[in-house]
């Protein structure tokens, strides 16, 4: 009996808040959305704290975080992460780089500071501010001197809705890769390239994560805003909240860059322009390099997954480098569906003369590259249906948890609601390309059913 009567009051409560709150509504009490200006307002308190790397991942460490114009010295602090009360006789100091920036809501200053001379595989702590007024203390690892199995996050566009719907995507990425020892973005973190808010709620959305996980990132279209004389540029948001490498090509500082993390080589590249003097680059990058594993990025697909896009001088550009220097693995995004590749690419897809297609070099090569798309916001577009593709999902958010181990590298796509979706590994043979072992206990293709035209017609959508 008293269950029972405790049931009923719960119910009269939820009752009570539902009517009180439909009365207010009809009062004229309804809820006024808060403007952009309000909620993304910079202040004295350090916000937008974000790790990058500038250089060796094993000795240093770049911070980037923002505040109101009224601050102006920035100061980043760090110590060897202690098992108690941090000790702040034993805290170093780095005088941080300061811009402003005139958003189309506010004006911020950004600042940048490099902690240099690090120990490699150690744990520290660190803070940001101005002197009297901080941040929270954050870790972050150092990479080891020596080799040992490591994994890192990859993340398609996330574009949109990204508050809402994408920051649980990051979180879903980080709850089943905590020990991730960064997170990397193919582009289009954002929509509008100059819009302060959807830049808020990326830093919103990762939260902590972009404080603790060094970020690295490459701009995709959505990043590019329309300059005065008509053109396309780099948004000014890019490089005063991002602390990347600068040994690109000329005009492409910190968005075409490459380092080293343990046995792999990251190769970052920006494919929305100067794509003739990206591939004499990244052929001398390549030419150069010693680490046994090498993954590719960049924001616009060599093979396309979305219907009626193609990117034919991007691909007939950099895939004979690719090729040539039989790069791993290549993370794309750009086409908002999934695709996958297996080892067997063509050196060109069909071109069309008239209504002829010419045939020409479009035979298969086993080049040992695995290209990938994939999205990991909420914006869906149409499949194209390719044989290049081996795994393939449409209305899907994923994100790529890829674990690199020695001679072995595991990479996992997991949907938003952390399903297994698609997997395989690669192994590394002696003078021979690499073995590709396909993913077992998949989900099924998500995929949506081809309607036939006379079951469009039967349903009312043809007439």
């Amino acid at each position: 009996m008293t269950s029972k009567i405790q049931t009923l009051r719960i119910l009269l409560s939820i009752g009570l808040v539902v009517t009180c709150r439909f009365a207010e509504a009809h009062d004229g009490h309804t809820p006024i959305a808060v403007k952009p200006a309000e909620v993304y307002k910079p202040s004295a308190i350090p916000d937008r704290v974000v790790l990058t790397w500038k250089s060796d991942p094993r000795t240093t460490q770049s911070v980037t975080w923002r505040t109101n114009t009224e601050v102006q010295h920035g100061y980043a602090q760090i110590t060897a992460a202690p098992d108690g009360p941090i000790d702040l006789k034993q805290v170093l100091q780095a005088e941080a780089k300061t811009q402003k920036l005139t958003t189309d809501i506010n004006e911020a200053h950004f600042h940048s500071a490099d902690f240099v001379d690090l120990k490699p595989d150690a744990k520290y702590a660190y803070r940001v501010g101005d002197g009297v007024n901080w941040s929270e203390w954050f870790h972050f690892k150092t990479a080891p001197a020596k080799q040992e199995p490591f994994s890192f996050i990859y993340f398609g566009d996330a574009q949109n809705d990204i508050k809402s719907q994408w920051s649980r995507v990051i979180r879903e990425a980080y709850s089943d890769a905590p020990k991730a020892r960064f997170m990397l973005h193919a582009g289009d973190l954002i929509n509008r390239a100059e819009a302060d808010a959807e830049w808020g709620e990326w830093f919103h959305a990762g939260s902590f994560l972009h404080a603790t996980l060094s970020c690295v990132a490459v701009p995709g279209n959505h990043e590019q805003a329309k300059a005065e004389d008509g053109t396309r540029r780099l948004s000014h948001h890019w490089r005063p909240q991002f602390a990347f490498p600068e040994d690109g090509p000329v005009g492409l500082e910190e968005t075409c860059y490459t380092f080293e993390y343990l046995n792999m080589r990251i190769i970052a590249l920006n494919s929305n322009e100067k794509i003739e003097e990206q591939a004499k680059w990244l052929n001398s990058v390549l030419a150069k390099n010693k680490s046994p594993w090498v993954v590719c990025t960049f924001h616009h697909p060599v093979f396309s997954t979305a219907k009626d896009r193609d990117n034919a001088a991007l691909r007939q550009t950099w895939k004979p480098i690719l090729d040539t220097y039989r790069v791993d693995l290549v993370l794309q995004g750009h086409d908002h569906t999934y695709g996958r590749t297996g080892l067997e690419t063509p050196s060109m897809l069909p071109e069309t003369v008239g209504n002829v297609s010419s045939g020409e070099n479009q035979v298969d090569r086993t080049t040992g590259t695995v290209y990938v798309v994939s999205v990991s916001g909420p914006k869906m577009y149409n499949l194209q249906p390719s044989s290049v593709m081996k795994r393939v999902a449409e209305d899907t958010q994923l994100y790529q948890i890829i674990h690199v181990d020695g001679d072995n590298l595991r990479y996992e796509a997991k949907t938003a609601a952390g399903n297994l979706y698609d997997a395989f590994t690669l192994r590394k043979q002696v003078g021979k390309i690499n073995e590709l072992i396909e993913g077992s206990d998949l989900m099924e293709p998500r995929v949506r059913p081809v309607i036939t035209t006379k079951e469009a017609i039967g349903s009312g959508v043809v007439k």
